[in-house]
């Protein structure tokens, strides 16, 4: 990773084989399907997507401003839509005009990065400005606020920033971007924001959620931006963007969580590393998987009437990225999928990825009739009013709001809860099998203010709303994804692919560009990290590369590990791993990477690309895949994509040799004849004047089939 992408700054101008389709992991209604991106036809972009379910019953959409033709000669500042079906969307128009622009906003500034949310019976959308007039310095970030009586607006700024400039400790400021509000189920108001300078942060919020409160915590580092919180059954999970937004068809944005029993942290993932750590965590929740989208991120999490979760994010096509006849104007349309919990961890899809078309869609419309026994029931509910809220299975079970307490009554009892805020809001009934679960939102976006459960044996047809609810649905329950997509297997070693360093290396090896000091002996092969590397245009050709033929049809290359970065100092960009090469505009390598005080696995992927109409270019991308450690296991799953015949790579890390995590996929041209090896390399005169080479440790090199 040599480089940090200028961030947003064309928006700020105006599977594997063995991955299966997600429908099978996961039985679902026989509902009409639908294609991604979901905003075609209304908008070609729609970055930064923030959703809600308007009390109007409209679900709304909001994104980073751009254009909506494909040749950019149209756009807004900052863009509304609206859909009945979640997957259809129509222009509503722009947040702010000359008559309602914030004060604060420098002219010269863009709006980005929106968060929708419903507070105190009003609409607040927070958003960023990059250039503020309260320093009289430009990229001086900002987050502000902006509340409406309806979700279309009319908008009124809150009249100063919400989160203002934060110096950053270099020079500059901190990137204090990407909001997202979140409240928890005691009431209390949360603000968390940030990016790649200075990290993700939270703060408390006044009652209102327009001014900040206390101290601000750190809680994940500067791997990590689009910050985005949910509850979900205990834990706090808070999804963060990572790698580059916005390079083209190499685009390596991805989705991460962490989780926590606080909503300050420390949030850690699967593995227990924490997302505030060198080594940094973060278990992949989406991320490319070789179909035609890339940059993948920028998350918001909508539910539909069943129940079921949706993650909108946006995507880059890596096929046609730009704004016709551009060569960087890039254009990241919003998509839509399944949001799955298993095991605790949220994934896409049961962990297969992105869709360019969903054979079912989200249910967005009440049924006429709901036989199932698995039912959900859902309305709108104004507090400190007499008891609203549903009834089901001929009133045998009931939830309802009244006077400040949330009470779920069934054929087995009562139960009751305080409400913490009495605040309008939707109260929803969930009956599973011989279970009823109530909750009680304010915007059905994860982080419900009350919820209860009760058995129920209950049976009966009757659904209905009670007193002066509004918005009555009722749907059948959907069913919940419980197995993950299985990950690439692995078969045998084949020893004519394979090497494990006994007696120098075996036949079948070539290098391109002899490294002097590299060594093969007992059982390793050391190569100190060289300054000469793939990504420098001035030495690359210089670089050394240790390579060999990769077999036809499916295979998995891995190699063992040993480098010594340490953890927590600046020793940019030293790195070594596999590397799949084809030539030195086309390349992939899978490395554990020292950058900035960080360390990480990133696959990284470098191309030339010919756009429509436009000059070709050489881009570069990564993506992160799971932490590494002083010994780092790398995998890299070959498989050939069915449709294009292209080469498509999995990569995957550990760092125990036993417990993989499994991320991004890149793809090579069909034509191509790609080459895998090893690679040491992304050292400086700087770096080493300070530190000293790393000497990069490699105890195995073995394809399997």
């Amino acid at each position: 990773m040599r480089a940090r992408p200028v961030r947003r700054l064309i928006a700020a101008i105006v599977s594997l084989s063995v991955l299966l389709t997600a429908s099978a992991y996961a039985e679902r209604p026989a509902r009409a399907g639908f294609a991604n991106p979901v905003t075609a036809g209304y908008s070609a972009d729609f970055p930064d997507p923030a959703l809600i379910k308007g009390r109007d019953g409209w679900w709304y959409a909001y994104s980073t401003g751009g254009p909506y033709a494909k040749d950019g000669h149209d756009g807004d500042g900052y863009k509304i839509a609206r859909s009945r079906d979640l997957t259809h969307w129509e222009k509503v128009g722009s947040v702010f005009n000359d008559t309602n622009r914030p004060t604060w906003a420098d002219p010269t500034s863009g709006f980005w990065a929106p968060d929708i949310r419903y507070v105190d019976g009003r609409y607040v959308l927070y958003f960023t400005v990059h250039n503020t007039t309260t320093t009289p310095d430009n990229w001086d970030y900002a987050i502000g606020a902006a509340t409406a009586p309806t979700p279309s607006g009319p908008w009124t700024d809150s009249g100063a920033p919400v989160v203002a400039p934060r110096p950053a400790a270099d020079g500059g400021f901190e990137w204090t971007i990407d909001p997202a509000e979140f409240t928890d189920s005691d009431g209390t108001r949360y603000l968390y924001w940030g990016s790649y300078n200075g990290g993700i942060h939270a703060v408390r919020l006044t009652p209102d959620g327009l001014r900040t409160v206390g101290a601000v915590t750190n809680v994940a580092r500067d791997r990590f931006e689009g910050p985005y919180v949910v509850k979900h059954d205990g834990y706090y999970y808070l999804f963060g963007s990572s790698a580059n937004c916005c390079a083209g068809p190499t685009t390596g944005y991805a989705v991460f969580a962490g989780r926590s029993r606080s909503p300050l942290g420390p949030f850690t993932d699967r593995e227990g590393n924490n997302l505030n750590a060198s080594r940094t965590g973060g278990t992949p929740v989406l991320a490319a998987n070789g179909n035609r989208w890339v940059g993948t991120g920028h998350s918001a999490v909508v539910t539909d009437l069943s129940g079921q979760q949706w993650f909108a994010y946006h995507a880059v096509d890596r096929t046609d990225p730009y704004v016709t006849n551009s060569n960087g104007w890039l254009l990241r349309p919003m998509l839509l999928d399944r949001l799955d919990w298993i095991d605790g961890w949220p994934t896409v899809n049961a962990g297969t990825g992105p869709t360019e078309s969903s054979k079912t869609s989200p249910a967005t419309t009440s049924a006429p009739s709901a036989p199932s026994a698995n039912l959900r029931l859902e309305a709108d509910v104004q507090p400190a009013r007499a008891a609203q809220g549903v009834s089901a299975r001929d009133g045998r079970v009931r939830a309802v709001v009244d006077h400040g307490f949330l009470r779920l009554t069934t054929d087995r009892g009562t139960r009751s809860v305080r409400v913490p805020l009495d605040v309008p809001g939707t109260i929803s009934l969930e009956l599973r099998g011989d279970r009823a679960t109530a909750e009680f939102s304010e915007d059905r976006l994860g982080d419900p203010l009350a919820t209860l459960t009760l058995p129920t044996r209950a049976r009966g047809q009757r659904a209905v709303p009670i007193g002066d609810a509004g918005n009555f649905s009722v749907a059948p329950l959907y069913t919940p994804a419980t197995r993950p997509a299985p990950t690439p297997g692995v078969g045998r070693v084949d020893p004519a692919y394979s090497d494990d360093f006994t007696h120098g290396l075996n036949p079948g090896w070539t290098w391109r560009n002899t490294s002097p000091d590299t060594t093969v002996a007992d059982g390793s092969l050391r190569w100190p990290t060289e300054t000469n590397d793939l990504t420098d245009n001035a030495t690359a050709s210089k670089a050394a590369l240790l390579l060999r033929d990769q077999p036809a049809g499916n295979f998995v290359v891995e190699t063992k590990l040993h480098l010594d970065v340490g953890t927590d100092t600046i020793r940019n960009y030293q790195q070594a791993g596999l590397l799949v090469y084809v030539d030195d505009e086309n390349w992939m390598r899978l490395d554990h990477v020292a950058g900035g005080t960080g360390r990480f696995v990133e696959f990284g992927k470098r191309m030339r690309f010919q756009p429509i109409g436009a000059p070709s270019n050489v881009t570069f991308g990564g993506a992160m895949i799971g932490a590494p450690a002083a010994t780092t296991w790398l995998r890299l799953a070959h498989d050939v994509v069915p449709a294009t015949g292209e080469h498509r790579y999995r990569a995957a890390s550990s760092t125990d040799g036993k417990h993989w995590v499994w991320g991004a996929a890149w793809t090579l041209p069909a034509n191509s004849t790609p080459r895998i090896g090893l690679v040491s390399q992304g050292s400086s005169a700087a770096t080493e004047a300070q530190y000293g080479k790393a000497t990069a440790q490699f105890d195995y090199f073995r394809v399997t089939r």
